[in-house]
């Protein structure tokens, strides 16, 4: 059955706790639209779709004339399907994850390791470290989308201690007397930087509760007298304390960037960069990896020792966390996002109203593509019979195959497709 090389997927769910409940979530809707026998749980927490053949979250193939049950399968088969550059380079595996996210509360202080880092903790704490691949990761937004990400400049870092006397007490006057010195230079300002990340982290249990109770209770104040708590960034800090109370999480957001991606804006976070998402709904593609270094907003394992020592203490404006995408020159349909990395690009692909026949070209590697609009009835030479598509229906393409859509929705489609252009 080799011949059929164009199917649809039917993916996996995960209902984390931070998740959008119900039809709330976007994760949810998808899975409605694509599957309209699927029942949506009105009080479950739909947090994530994951599209691609990661053990934790193999896609089951939706087609009864493929024996194989799930991608995982059907690639270990057919690894052909990958295209040869791709097969070759990542050892017959599908290099990356693709996922949907839908973030009711906040995802936990983190970062991913590199490869190196990778395989030493997989080596000694395999239960938390489950396998030794790298974890670079891309955002796009399919709503507003708030996240944490990256440390912030240092003269705001510094406006922060000044203004904020519990955070100050965290760091402390020596550590924080180092960062405000080393301004202009950059090497001082990042081994500082991770003087004062790194005490406030380590704080004793006690200092961390009475410090956070003191700001919580003064913002709080401020907030009910019709004062502007921007100064102490107060409407984050009690957003996060309510959902993580006592958590030392909540200072981290004098450290790290705040970053809003409207829709269709991308963040793209390589390995030690430290961030948080904290609301909205997304597109996310990842090296096909689940090694997360936590430190915080979160009730899972903790390592602050690896994280304090493996992030990026280079401080940078929020605006430079965005991650630009690129009109394809022969196709103005397409806007690529091309991370810098060989595991995974995105494509984002608008089809405007006008256009009623389109082709979603060959490419050299395999790719999964998702309907977030639209609808429209699927051709290929690979498929063997026509296939439906709507919102939230998911599509494996093989290697050096084309789809083409002939488009039934009056609004046009909006698609995205993961790949990997070696």
């Amino acid at each position: 059955m080799e011949e059929v090389r164009v199917f649809p997927l039917s993916c996996v769910v995960q209902n984390y706790a931070w998740g959008k409940v119900g039809l709330d979530s976007e994760v949810a809707k998808l899975v409605a639209g694509g599957d309209p026998q699927a029942a949506v749980q009105q009080d479950r927490p739909y947090a994530e779709l994951w599209m691609g053949a990661h053990p934790k979250g193999d896609a089951l193939i939706k087609d009864n004339r493929i024996s194989q049950r799930t991608l995982g399968q059907w690639i270990a088969d057919y690894p052909g399907c990958l295209g040869s550059k791709v097969k070759d380079t990542f050892q017959g595996q599908l290099p990356f994850l693709f996922k949907v996210l839908s973030v009711n509360t906040a995802l936990s202080i983190q970062a991913h390791p590199n490869r190196e880092l990778a395989a030493r903790l997989h080596a000694q704490f395999p239960e938390h470290y489950p396998d030794a691949n790298h974890k670079p990761e891309m955002a796009i937004a399919l709503t507003r989308f708030e996240g944490l990400c990256g440390f912030r400049p240092v003269e705001e870092i510094i406006a922060f201690l000044k203004s904020v006397p519990e955070f100050h007490a965290l760091v402390g006057n020596e550590a924080a007397e180092a960062l405000q010195s080393s301004v202009g230079d950059p090497g001082r300002t990042a081994a500082a930087l991770k003087k004062c990340f790194s005490r406030m982290m380590n704080c004793e249990k006690k200092v961390l509760v009475d410090q956070l109770n003191m700001l919580v209770k003064r913002v709080s104040e401020e907030v009910a007298a019709g004062k502007d708590p921007s100064g102490s960034n107060g409407s984050l800090l009690l957003q996060l304390h309510s959902q993580y109370p006592g958590d030392i999480g909540c200072f981290s957001i004098y450290f790290l960037n705040r970053v809003v991606l409207e829709p269709g804006e991308a963040m793209f976070l390589g390995a030690n960069e430290p961030h948080a998402y904290l609301s909205g709904d997304c597109v996310e593609c990842m090296a096909c990896s689940d090694n997360t270094v936590r430190a915080g907003l979160t009730p899972k394992y903790i390592d602050v020792g690896t994280l304090c020592e493996m992030l990026n203490y280079t401080p940078a404006p929020a605006r430079s966390k965005l991650f630009p995408c690129a009109q394809d020159p022969s196709d103005p349909c397409v806007y690529l996002y091309d991370p810098p990395i060989p595991d995974f690009s995105v494509m984002r692909i608008q089809i405007p109203a006008s256009v009623k026949r389109y082709a979603v070209g060959p490419l050299d590697c395999a790719g999964i593509v998702l309907v977030i609009q639209g609808e429209a009835t699927a051709t290929s030479a690979a498929a063997l019979s026509d296939m439906s598509l709507r919102r939230g229906s998911v599509l494996f393409i093989s290697a050096n195959e084309s789809v083409s859509l002939h488009v039934t929705s009056p609004s046009g489609m909006t698609l995205f497709r993961a790949c990997c252009l070696l």
